[in-house]
């Protein structure tokens, strides 16, 4: 059965623009008759069991609530800029959605359906086609909008103008999207990683250095808001069976103990970083 694929830009975001233009011209993808929000519409099918769609929005990415009532699509990818206060050169990958309120787009306490295999695919292939560079290769926790209830995932330049709009950034990305939908490294242990900084230094080293994919991350400042309900989300949306939870013990800071109750009652099975890291 033919899995579709959306890959979405904004026309109001240059490192979107960059990311799309950079696909068309790199691959075989071919323009439809379709329209979508007056733009137009590319098609990619030299993937044996998938069809890829391109996509151009005229909205803000991370308020493009329900965007997958428009599109018919089994996963979305979203193609975006990364903003950091430091203004560091980066490229990002991470699930959706919010650990408490909705300042930036989605729904206020709901996850997004995430696929931990495409997570950790696109973050393995970011090490590898941008290891020329000095730029950061990170996954962030799971934040922002829009809300969908399909798998997705954002993938992004980051930080300033100038890395948005430079074109081997926008080829990098387009690399690193299509080769992580080759049907490639599929047998992982699935994971939700809990605790530690937003750019996961712990779970980034883990999904380098062994055969775990992380669907969500809950980091150390969203750790008050980490409830039963929210940790039963993170399980039940992961598109692939989730095996345990990672904590990053240190990075649990003074929840440790309410956490490690809740994940005991609801019988997930858990690992520390420091283990993982330390065989």
């Amino acid at each position: 059965m033919m899995q579709k694929i959306a890959i979405i830009a904004s026309s109001k975001d240059p490192a979107g623009a960059n990311i799309r233009i950079n696909l068309i011209e790199l691959f075989d993808f071919r323009k439809l008759n379709d329209k979508f929000d007056n733009n137009e519409v590319y098609e990619f099918d030299k993937i044996n069991d998938k069809i890829i769609k391109l996509y151009l929005t005229n909205n803000d990415l991370i308020f493009s609530e329900n965007i997958d009532g428009q599109i018919d699509a089994d996963i979305f990818i979203f193609a975006s800029k990364h903003r950091s206060k430091e203004d560091t050169p980066a490229f990002t990958v991470h699930s959706i959605g919010n650990w408490n309120s909705a300042e930036m787009g989605g729904c206020e306490r709901k996850l997004c359906p995430s696929s931990a295999i495409l997570i950790k695919n696109i973050f393995l292939e970011l090490n590898e086609n941008a290891k020329h560079t000095n730029y950061d290769i990170t996954m962030e926790s799971t934040h922002h909008g829009p809300y969908v209830e399909k798998p997705a995932v954002f993938v992004e330049i980051g930080s300033t103008e100038k890395e948005w709009k430079d074109k081997a950034n926008g080829v990098i990305i387009a690399k690193t999207i299509i080769s992580s939908l080759q049907n490639k490294n599929k047998d992982y242990k699935i994971a939700v990683g809990i605790g530690g900084t937003h750019y996961c230094t712990n779970f980034n080293k883990i999904m380098l250095r062994s055969d775990i994919a992380f669907s969500y991350v809950c980091p150390k400042y969203a750790l008050n808001y980490l409830n039963e309900e929210m940790i039963n989300q993170a399980i039940t949306k992961t598109k692939e069976k989730a095996d345990f939870a990672v904590l990053d013990w240190k990075g649990l800071g003074t929840e440790k103990k309410r956490i490690v109750e809740i994940l005991e009652k609801l019988s997930i099975k858990t690992e520390r970083t420091n283990k993982i890291l330390k065989d």
